[in-house]
């Protein structure tokens, strides 16, 4: 978004048609609603920047729920937005660490401090780029009146901190068109992650990183919180000072469907031996394997890896964890794609869950190769058991 698309945005004809349109889904939506926009009189300018926040609304849902309906973004920014139940959390940890006042340095669009301020911290919201500021300081605006939020336009390592109790800082490099978010080596960082993380042992810190930094790279004596949602490894957070729990160093938070659940430890976990395939398997979430945490939750499930470095747990066992996805094995069959096929059909099974751990296979094409047809459905997982590629038939069980 450029400068002039913002001046068109922020005017009232260009915030009651955002209202006023109905959803914008495909292409030729997108070219039907510009057609009438633009025989209706609208310049090009004011055009865009309503089709597209319209467009950024319906995909902002997901994240920000009803709150995305008075909001304005970038793609950029949406993209790089923490979903707001995760801001939540990370909120509820700076007030049960007495903290009144936080500066969000890189706030972005301004998602997490809506969350911040939503649970009443006061809070100083700062964005190097200056469309970016001005979006944030629209979505933050019903808390600036009273006081609580101060949005400015500023570098992150240029910023006073008077007054300031603790740290968000999400360090990224965004590109000059507002239009792609990329996490880059630690050099490629804004601000520098050596800045960063230098004001952290200064100021008690919330550090957002993507879930796959280099755990090398990362402060010995933090606490590491990788994250998860809805199935999928959405963040890493480092926190340090009074925003660290005493005795955890690894933590991985798990929310699913509106629940959260945590399993933490004062260090990575020791795995479980390797064992052989057994009635089911577990898939451990992406947070707990980034964590490291996954021996903790093969012990719950009586379980161990069905092969080094290879993080599906197996076991006997008929247990279930919050932490795992389980499955109850019914069979292995033929990695030979034709054969496959050949197997699938004779068991009638036309819809079909791929997953695969280990083994460099493309889920999409060999689906294609496969052509499913049949009544019934499973799971089939694609993975390596000691130095074998094997194909295992299951059935995904719920808890």
């Amino acid at each position: 978004m450029d400068h002039a698309e913002l001046d068109a945005l922020l005017t009232r004809d260009a915030m009651r048609l955002i209202d006023e349109l109905d959803p914008v889904e495909t292409t030729s939506d997108v070219a039907r609603t510009v057609s009438r926009l633009r025989a209706a009189g609208h310049g090009p300018d004011l055009v865009s920047a309503v089709v597209g926040q319209v467009r950024l609304r319906q995909r902002a849902r997901a994240k920000f729920g009803e709150f995305a309906d008075r909001m304005l973004f970038t793609r950029a920014g949406l993209e790089q937005a923490t979903r707001m139940a995760v801001s939540a959390h990370h909120a509820g940890r700076f007030i049960d660490a007495g903290v009144t006042r936080v500066a969000d340095l890189g706030c972005g669009i301004g998602g997490d401090s809506l969350a911040f301020a939503s649970l009443g911290l006061g809070v100083l919201a700062v964005d190097a780029d200056e469309v970016t500021a001005a979006l944030a300081a629209y979505n933050l605006a019903p808390f600036r009146d009273g006081g609580r939020v101060d949005v400015r336009h500023g570098r992150a390592e240029e910023t006073g901190l008077e007054g300031i109790d603790a740290i968000w800082l999400d360090p990224a490099r965004r590109t000059s068109g507002h239009t792609e978010t990329r996490r880059l080596s630690a050099d490629d960082y804004s601000p520098s992650l050596t800045w960063a993380f230098d004001l952290a042992r200064r100021l008690p810190t919330g550090m957002k990183l993507g879930p796959a930094h280099d755990r090398d790279a990362l402060p010995a004596d933090a606490e590491t919180q990788w994250i998860s949602v809805d199935g999928s490894t959405v963040e890493l957070v480092v926190w340090t000072g009074a925003l660290a729990r005493d005795g955890v160093r690894r933590a991985a938070l798990v929310l699913r469907d509106g629940s959260a659940r945590e399993l933490t430890a004062s260090a990575d976990t020791e795995d479980e031996p390797v064992r052989a395939l057994g009635a089911y398997l577990h898939e451990p979430e992406g947070a707990v394997i980034r964590a490291r945490l996954v021996g903790d939750v093969a012990r719950e499930l009586d379980a161990g890896p069905v092969s080094e470095r290879i993080a599906y747990l197996t076991g006997d066992a008929a247990r279930t964890s919050v932490f795992a996805s389980t499955f109850r094995v019914r069979e292995t069959l033929s990695t030979d794609p034709k054969r496959l096929a050949r197997e699938l059909r004779a068991r009638d099974i036309g819809t079909l869950e791929i997953k695969k751990r280990g083994v460099d296979v493309d889920p999409a094409a060999l689906r294609r190769r496969l052509k499913l047809s049949g009544s019934e459905s499973a799971t089939l997982i694609l993975t390596r058991i000691g130095d074998k590629r094997t194909a295992i038939l299951a059935d995904r069980v719920t808890s």
